[in-house]
């Protein structure tokens, strides 16, 4: 596809990254979501923004830390992309960015977690080399 963009998203402009969490999180209330996400950008945390003329159809999160198995890390988090522009191979442009964006600043791998009923997502993973190395728990307090 021609004519897309991928760039760092301003910690400023954040929020333009919400109707995709939103999308994304259907179940958490809009105004929770943008609290988490202003809270995340203060954080080690940076979103990565996929542009076609300008619009925002995709983001990844970006973590950005050190683990005692693989060394310095990036962790995309929250990957979409509007449903419109899916199947198109831009996911694959995304993480080659992502990859790319990770070796500049001195990182060595990325590792991610992705919904257990997202079966489409596991395929993409899978296919760009990423492997199953165990299970992501979750308990709320």
């Amino acid at each position: 596809m021609e004519n897309i963009e991928i760039k760092l998203i301003p910690k400023e402009q954040i929020e333009i990254a919400l109707p995709l969490v939103e999308e994304l999180n259907p179940n958490i209330e809009k105004q929770i979501l943008k609290i988490r996400l202003l809270d995340m950008a203060t954080q080690h945390y940076k979103c990565v923004g996929m542009f076609h003329f300008n619009k925002l159809v995709g983001i990844s999160g970006l973590w950005f830390l050190t683990r005692h198995y693989c060394g310095k890390v990036i962790e995309p988090d929250h990957v979409i992309i509007t449903e419109q522009y899916r199947n198109k191979g831009l996911g694959k442009i995304l993480f080659k960015w992502i990859y790319n964006y990770g070796q500049s600043i001195g990182f060595e791998a990325t590792e991610l977690n992705t919904y257990i009923h997202n079966v489409k997502s596991h395929a993409f993973y899978e296919n760009e080399g990423y492997k199953k190395l165990g299970f992501h728990y979750l308990k709320i307090f």
